[in-house]
């Protein structure tokens, strides 16, 4: 029963490894054509190209282990291989938690304005240096995620009779201090400054809301413009980070305390967190939007009986709000 349900993580995490990197490399794609026609790198694009290539990053290494754990049944292969792969992989992760909350971050500072100028001064510094913190945040995560060499060595571990090649489980109690470290760097640091940006973002929705029905007099509905496709993005992107926090907990639980062979699961969780992540990028990327809906039908134009799939297209309309640039 392990061996069917480990296989069929693997499928699927190969399934979701192609829908990210499919999406991710559209995503890149479509940036650097934006930046060759106007000479212009916006730091929101620069987190994303960078959330883009961790996304990439993760899949690639992930399926890669998940590949040698598969094929490798007689453990020919050294246990350093598994190790050196599982420092990328959960560097990547820690790379890919941290770019999501700057995004964030970033989209909640174009779109809320606090009182507190101490606060507004940090986020001018932070977002004047949105380049060195794109290329810090790798380098912290890979410095940060080299002790785990010595964590996953077999010496400091006990195998179960089910243990498989790739798989250690640390006993000692400094790796597991070492292991809820990572956690709360990796998943729920990020999720703080995430959830704490998107409840920012709600108080300002719901503000301003209030102010145009009332500047109105419910004559029609308010409308927000290119902010609202923002809004919706944010919240999108923390409502996934927060369903993928609570499975990952879970399972970081199982192969902590219950020493249960979960690894492949954390890979599969991530993977389908990277997967959703990227459509809610293109989402929120209008022309980015626009254009992946464009070049699906006119790809339908050439089979005359798929023409029913067509998808329909939006006309450009004037926004009342500027003030957010994707």
């Amino acid at each position: 029963m392990y061996v069917l349900n480990k296989l069929a993580i693997w499928v699927m995490t190969g399934l979701l490894a192609i829908t990210t990197v499919f999406f991710n490399a559209y995503i890149s794609l479509m940036s650097l054509w934006n930046y060759k026609e106007k000479k212009q790198w916006t730091p929101c694009e620069t987190i994303i190209m960078a959330l883009s290539v961790a996304d990439v990053a993760h899949q690639l290494f992930s399926y890669f282990w998940m590949t040698m754990d598969e094929v490798d049944s007689n453990c020919q292969i050294a246990q350093m291989g598994y190790n050196v792969l599982l420092v990328l992989i959960f560097s990547s992760k820690f790379t890919i938690m941290w770019d999501s909350s700057f995004l964030t971050f970033y989209y909640s500072t174009k779109l809320v304005h606090t009182p507190n100028h101490c606060y507004t001064h940090i986020q001018d510094v932070i977002l004047k240096h949105v380049t060195l913190a794109v290329f810090l945040i790798p380098l912290c995560s890979l410095g940060f995620c080299t002790p785990m060499l010595v964590v996953f060595n077999t010496d400091n571990s006990t195998l179960r009779a089910n243990q498989q090649c790739g798989h250690t489980f640390p006993t000692s109690n400094s790796v597991k201090i070492y292991q809820a470290l990572y956690l709360l760097l990796t998943d729920i640091l990020p999720g703080v400054i995430m959830v704490k940006c998107c409840i920012s973002i709600s108080v300002h929705l719901a503000i301003h809301l209030q102010h145009m029905k009332a500047s109105s007099n419910g004559a029609h509905a308010p409308k927000l413009g290119t902010q609202i496709r923002v809004i919706r993005m944010s919240l999108s992107l923390a409502a996934n980070f927060l369903v993928y926090l609570t499975v990952d907990l879970y399972a970081s639980y199982e192969i902590v305390v219950n020493k249960v062979n979960a690894l492949t699961l954390t890979f599969c969780i991530t993977s389908f967190y990277t997967t959703v992540t990227a459509i809610v990028l293109i989402y929120g990327k209008k022309t980015l939007w626009k254009t992946l809906i464009h070049d699906f039908n006119v790809c339908l134009e050439e089979y005359p009986c798929l023409s029913c799939l067509k998808l329909p297209e939006q006309k450009s309309q004037p926004s009342l709000h500027s003030k957010v640039k994707n």
